[in-house]
């Protein structure tokens, strides 16, 4: 049965008040609409909320006290070291610690204001597949290699890399998430067939390498209104969403969405 994934990421937003009642809202919504296993849900909140999101919706992996939720939670970057003299950064062997399954790596704000390289995802992916996460991995284009053609040429040097330095095996137990820069943050998402375009040329790739398996995620101003189209694309397996995700409506309503595309 294939794997789709709805994923909030919140970014730098929500004080703790704010965060607790978008958990547990999630949460009950998600819970009350008893959502396939083939759907999975995952919420990334900032660092500080992780272990509050993970015991409202997964239990208390230190008490070895499980929840009933179905919601799985996730980390917005790991370090691509087990340990060390990195001040104020956090390893993936300490998500796993708390309770986290995922983790998402190679953000496009992360290459931005963070210098991230390919290379350095790469070993961010290795670091999360050594403790036990399962990477979110992003690529994407900027407006200006889009208006210069260079799309394509931009996505498969970015996967390239990441295969170099990760091996193939390991792209093969990740989610590649579809962002391009432009969409992000701009309301102004890709249209359902700019892409699939792209999400078909990562899907080659991808199986070029033996991981055609691999979950394909849209993210860039995705919404309740246009969650349906992007889901009714054949290589579009569920998505990365920022704004929307701070909403438990919108949330929901897109999980909703998903459902209705992929209900088996």
């Amino acid at each position: 049965m294939k794997q789709r994934i709805i994923a909030g990421n919140w970014k730098m937003n929500t004080r703790r008040s704010e965060a607790m009642l978008l958990i547990e809202s999630i949460r009950h919504g998600v819970d009350a609409r008893q959502i396939p296993s083939s759907i999975d849900v995952v919420i990334c909140p900032p660092f500080l909320w992780l272990e509050n999101a993970i015991e409202a919706c997964m239990g208390n992996p230190a008490l070895h006290r499980s929840s009933r939720s179905t919601v799985r939670c996730g980390a917005q970057d790991c370090h691509h070291e087990a340990s060390g003299a990195y001040t104020g950064d956090v390893s993936a062997q300490m998500l796993a610690d708390i309770g986290c399954t995922d983790v998402i790596v190679g953000h496009s704000e992360r290459r931005l204001y963070h210098g991230e390289t390919n290379a350095l995802i790469a070993r961010k992916i290795l670091a999360a597949h050594a403790a036990g996460l399962r990477p979110i991995v992003c690529v994407g284009e900027s407006a200006h290699e889009r208006e210069h053609g260079a799309t394509r040429a931009v996505i498969t040097q970015q996967l390239d890399e990441l295969v170099t330095g990760a091996g193939s095996a390991a792209l093969n137990s990740c989610i590649v998430a579809y962002e391009p820069l432009w969409a992000i943050g701009t309301g102004v998402a890709a249209s359902p067939e700019q892409a699939q375009d792209v999400h078909a040329l990562i899907r080659e790739q991808l199986t070029a390498v033996g991981a055609a398996s691999t979950p394909l995620l849209y993210g860039g101003s995705v919404t309740a209104q246009n969650a349906p189209s992007l889901f009714a694309c054949p290589d579009i397996d569920g998505a990365l969403i920022g704004g929307a995700s701070l909403s438990a409506d919108s949330f929901l309503t897109i999980i909703d969405a998903a459902v209705s595309a992929w209900a088996e």
